[in-house]
């Protein structure tokens, strides 16, 4: 394996942190010292990468003299980035404008992310919540946009979209990294691997983010059903977890967030499936609610104690394999 149990780029997400400052102002436009009292709190959470998640901050849309002076803070604050996620900023939004300016936006995402020497970016195709998913208690209470089923126009539109963007990643180093999520082209295991296949390209695969489905106040299918078709693509992994419960009685769903020790979605198999299926990327533990970072902090111990133990096993398994194999060979 490419990576130890401690050594793994796990990332904390920043989508806790508000996209403005105490005092009302833009942290886009803060200065750098805004920005390092957010980082400062990341690093003493023990984390030395982090998601530079664009709710927070947008790299895309700081001029390189900013974007030199998010590096330096970084830097300054011990913290390498995992990746870029670029968040609710559909490629494919209904709106043609909106949709070529979201496009435009991943691209520069992509340049800033090899600036800051991150290998990877993550982009969806879920669009900005509606003003009932903002008034909810959890925004996945409510429905959002969803992308137009069995439209073969559109589809094909997603997918020269992101080939672009796939190919601009391929000249800067990077892997674009595909978010499941609800009600879009990315929002089954089958849809999301027809997607990338489709796009073609080595280094466009699937970020295989199965909390936002479990959450959902609806039939879903088993967590492993959502997971197992799209591990021979997942390079990248926003990790987090719910408890789901149902009253057949009622036919009431209920869904909040929990630690990824503890919520439904096995971690401790989904981490072996996905090794055993070759996944090396980066990490990013996310929570919402509460003190997110915090236990974000727990997630990532978490994750590293049985990566210590399954990362030997996978070995092994491995070795036993071609072992067998050379055994089978006449000379």
């Amino acid at each position: 394996m490419s990576h130890t149990a401690q050594g793994w780029p796990i990332g904390a997400a920043v989508l806790q942190f508000p996209h403005t400052t105490h005092d009302g102002r833009s942290v886009q436009d803060a200065p750098a010292s805004s920005w390092q009292r957010v980082l400062d709190e990341v690093a003493a959470e023990g984390f030395d990468h982090v998601d530079l998640t664009d709710s927070w901050l947008r790299p895309g849309d700081l001029s390189p003299a900013r974007l030199a002076e998010l590096s330096r803070t970084l830097k300054e604050c011990g913290l390498g980035v995992s990746a870029i996620s670029v968040t609710r900023r559909s490629v494919i939004d209904p709106d043609p404008g909106t949709a070529a300016a979201n496009t435009d936006y991943l691209l520069r995402s992509l340049d800033a992310a090899a600036e800051l020497g991150t290998t990877v970016v993550c982009a969806g195709l879920h669009r900005p919540l509606t003003g009932a998913q903002r008034r909810a208690v959890w925004f996945w209470h409510e429905p959002g946009g969803a992308d137009p089923a069995g439209d073969e126009r559109t589809w094909a539109l997603a997918v020269e979209r992101l080939r672009t963007a796939g190919l601009r990643a391929r000249e800067l180093g990077l892997r674009l990294s595909l978010e499941m999520y609800e009600d879009t082209y990315l929002g089954t295991p089958e849809s999301a691997v027809r997607l990338v296949r489709e796009i073609g390209l080595p280094n466009v695969g699937i970020n295989p983010d199965i909390g936002n489905l479990v959450r959902l106040h609806r039939p879903v299918p088993p967590w492993e059903e959502l997971l197992r078709p799209v591990l021979p693509y997942i390079n990248y992994w926003h990790i987090k977890n719910y408890y789901r419960d149902f009253d057949p009685a009622t036919g009431a769903y209920f869904t909040v967030p929990a630690p990824v020790e503890g919520g439904v979605i096995d971690y401790r198999l989904a981490l072996e499936l996905a090794l055993a299926a070759g996944f090396d990327g980066p990490i990013c533990t996310e929570h919402y609610g509460g003190d997110g970072l915090g236990v974000s902090a727990r997630n990532r111990d978490y994750l590293r104690r049985v990566l210590a133990v399954k990362l030997p096993a996978v070995a092994a398994a491995r070795a036993g394999a071609g072992q067998d194999r050379t055994q089978g060979v006449r000379p």
